[in-house]
């Protein structure tokens, strides 16, 4: 056990729970409609027998070992190998292009690399970025047949015979960020930056022992492995995951996890989800039938696979309060988080008794927050990031005084709520020389049923304008519809705004903000530079043409 606060590492736990209850299932995965197990002794096993592996390669104490895969048992299982070898992870999105990928390899300096389970479309395009002389290992169930496989491997090299703990200041991982403005940075994190933040939010946020855990968001993504991986590890937990996009509903039924992680969009899908069963008028109607409420609620929640869920979160994004306050009406109280990767994903929650809706809560124990005067949220705790990774000067500009500046805007009210009110870089002037911060206008846009995405433009005209996507609901509605409500939506939003707030034109795109065309990052952030360049030379006559809401022709 580690002196320090009495934190023990994510290994110490892993052998933990093969001492006391190696027969009990940690990972449960789904291949081709069947569930496949792999219990706390054999994940200990196969942890071993791959570190028997990588060191076996001879890498020197401390090298960097990247991972390429979507979400499956055996990412956790390399990730945990890759901390008995004593070398350090460097997880990366199964979905980056072939530029970044060779960055972040060479930038990292890795030695070797995971490639699991991948789609073919984006793998085709990562791969050329795959150095030739990095050794690269292809994990089970997935994994490319074209390099040396995982279980030949294990065959050819002694495991690992002891139950190694890496010291708890040991850098355990680097971990890069999305990149929403350019080359992404990697966050170095140590083991007891794990250690703290899995015992402590746990805690906090009462995950019982033994949780269920549904895997689907990144792994790589901090918030994801902190709320999976390390919150399984740390309550002896199960994980569930799932398959593909098609099988996920029934996979998520099937594991009913204990603790759920959404992002904003997938809260929307769901919602579209129910209203495409059960619209809006119909569901009012139910939900005002005493007899019939309840049970409404439960056949919803049922449907979505979260009977179980006593700790429903969303994060990595701001989320509209309109929507917070639907799933309010049919009995999904959602938790939001506020964090990143910089601080370990260990900030800001609103717990299931302590919620208001618009804050994303108060702070985690022992985590210290203020305000700048320049209305910068500051923070400051012992599991701050080390650093970016062979980036000290930037490193230095991203503290001040021992407090991390999250680049985020915020104030706090009088009992400790946090309410984000924007990002300090995504300030911008108008022609008119007036500064906007376009976060709390897009969300508000947001509420609107018709709108998917939103984003608020205001270089080189008098007044802002916003580009928006349609979500389903809006793709099936009559055009014109369309078109009365989200002219009512901006008739409503703009007298609450200052006068060089209010937005002149709603652009109704034709083409959706996704990953794939360059207008998200992997965690389905928009990416505000990309969409402004794409645009940008439509903004003046858009401004200047008739009519409050466009349609892109």
């Amino acid at each position: 056990m580690s002196k320090e606060l009495d934190l023990k590492t994510p290994l110490e736990m892993l052998w933990q729970w093969e001492s006391t209850k190696p027969n009990a299932v940690y990972l449960s995965q789904p291949k081709d409609g069947q569930w496949i197990n792999y219990t706390w002794k054999q994940v200990a096993d196969e942890v071993r027998a791959m570190a028997g592996v990588l060191q076996a390669y001879g890498f020197p104490a401390g090298s960097k070992i990247a991972s390429l895969s979507k979400n499956d048992a055996y990412w956790i299982i390399s990730d945990l190998a890759i901390m008995a070898a004593g070398y350090v992870s460097v997880p990366m999105y199964p979905n980056l292009n072939e530029t970044t990928v060779g960055q972040i390899l060479e930038h990292s300096e890795a030695k070797a690399i995971f490639i699991g389970k991948l789609d073919e479309a984006p793998w085709k395009e990562m791969k050329p970025g795959i150095p030739k002389d990095i050794v690269t290992i292809s994990t089970p169930l997935w994994g490319p047949k074209e390099y040396d496989n995982w279980n030949d491997l294990t065959a050819q090299h002694p495991a690992i015979t002891d139950s190694p703990v890496q010291p708890i200041n040991d850098l355990a991982s680097i971990i890069y960020t999305s990149g929403t403005t350019g080359m992404p940075k990697g966050v170095m994190h140590k083991y007891f930056n794990f250690s703290y933040v899995g015992t402590h939010a746990l805690n906090y946020a009462s995950v019982a022992l033994d949780s269920k855990f549904f895997s689907y968001l990144p792994l790589c993504h901090i918030a994801e492995r902190l709320l999976v991986e390390i919150g399984s590890i740390y309550s002896g937990g199960k994980v569930y995951f799932a398959e593909t996009l098609e099988s996920f509903p029934a996979n998520l039924q099937h594991a009913s996890p204990n603790v759920f992680l959404a992002v904003p969009r997938i809260w929307d899908k769901f919602q579209q989800k129910i209203l495409a069963k059960m619209p809006q008028k119909k569901l009012d109607r139910f939900l005002k039938i005493p007899i019939l409420k309840n049970i409404v609620k439960k056949k919803i929640i049922a449907g979505l696979g979260l009977s179980e869920a006593s700790n429903v979160f969303s994060g990595a994004a701001p989320i509209p309060a309109s929507l917070i306050e639907w799933f309010k009406t049919v009995g999904i109280n959602i938790q939001e988080a506020y964090a990143m990767t910089e601080n370990c994903c260990y900030s800001h929650v609103t717990l299931n008794n302590k919620i208001k809706i618009g804050s994303v809560g108060q702070p985690l124990k022992y985590v210290d927050v203020k305000i700048s005067d320049e209305g910068e949220i500051l923070i400051k705790h012992k599991a701050l990031m080390d650093g970016y990774y062979k980036e000290p000067e930037k490193t230095n500009a991203t503290f001040e005084d021992g407090y991390l500046k999250t680049g985020d805007q915020g104030r706090i009210d009088s009992d400790g709520f946090l309410y984000i009110t924007g990002r300090v870089k995504d300030l911008f002037k108008t022609d008119k020389g007036k500064y906007i911060a376009p976060v709390p206008i897009e969300l508000a846009i947001c509420g609107n049923p018709y709108v998917e995405q939103s984003i608020l433009i205001g270089n080189g005209i008098p007044m802002p304008i916003a580009l928006l996507t349609l979500s389903e609901e809006g793709i099936a509605a009559n055009s014109q519809a369309v078109k009365d409500s989200l002219s009512k939506t901006r008739n409503t939003i703009n007298p609450t705004l200052d006068h060089h707030e209010q937005v002149a034109k709603y652009i109704v795109l034709k083409e959706p903000f996704l990953v794939e065309n360059g207008l998200l990052t992997p965690t389905l952030k928009i990416k505000r530079n990309a969409v402004e360049k794409k645009y940008m030379e439509n903004f003046k006559s858009w401004y200047n043409t008739d009519g409050d809401v466009l349609v892109e022709s």
